[in-house]
């Protein structure tokens, strides 16, 4: 059985009451991938009453307790690098901006500058980017979607339309890849498939590549 499949079984016997020692032994997958999987969809205590052995009921109990300390943990962390991180100058945006285009932009043309990505928060940043350190008007982007043919166009349109608070007539017509999201055994991303966002200007495109170029030049001169 497929991973995804094995999630999704799991998942599905989780919403049936069943312990992760079931689960675990219908499966027979690991614990730490069980509780990876299920981390939100904890028993409900009506549920738990129903689990006849006491170990069971101590497991999820300790299940529980382990994933609201990590839980807690993982809040401290936040907040100590919110405060770390910000508030960004410009001058930050402007070198986190170059980053991000360094790791998923596209580099092979020099007249305009696009970039890729499925995470509909890395694609904002990358519009706020040209917004706020270039003045592009956003008016201007062209916007093309990669999805798959089982994918309704209209719908994930307005999706990226609504997340991006990009116009329609901004959509060019989507790139349909001729095979189905739901045969995909492994699924990343977020579901909405791939948007690309295009910005036309010569000048713009060269000033991005060798803002890149200084970058790559400082590291390999300064790391021999």
């Amino acid at each position: 059985m497929a991973k995804q499949e094995e999630k999704q079984t799991a998942i599905e016997l989780r919403k049936q009451g069943k312990s992760y020692s079931q689960i675990k032994q219908a499966l027979k997958v690991s614990k730490s991938t069980l509780s990876n999987w299920l981390k939100n969809f904890p028993l409900a205590p009506k549920q738990l009453e129903k689990l006849m052995g006491k170990n069971e009921k101590r497991i999820e109990n300790y299940i529980k307790t382990c994933r609201k300390r990590k839980e807690n943990l993982l809040k401290q962390i936040y907040d100590e690098e919110k405060n770390v991180i910000f508030p960004l100058s410009k001058r930050d945006i402007f070198i986190a901006g170059l980053f991000l285009y360094w790791g998923e932009g596209g580099k092979t043309k020099e007249v305009e500058l696009v970039l890729s990505n499925t995470n509909p928060a890395i694609t904002k940043f990358f519009i706020f980017w040209l917004e706020k350190c270039f003045n592009i008007n956003r008016e201007k982007l062209k916007i093309k979607l990669h999805l798959y043919k089982d994918m309704d166009i209209k719908k994930e349109i307005d999706f990226w339309s609504k997340k991006l608070k990009i116009n329609k007539f901004q959509f060019i017509k989507p790139y349909v890849k001729n095979s189905n999201k739901s045969y995909i055994t492994y699924k990343n991303g977020f579901g909405h498939g791939t948007c690309n966002v295009a910005i036309g200007n010569a000048i713009l495109g060269k000033r991005v590549l060798m803002g890149l170029k200084t970058i790559e030049d400082y590291f390999i001169s300064k790391y021999k």
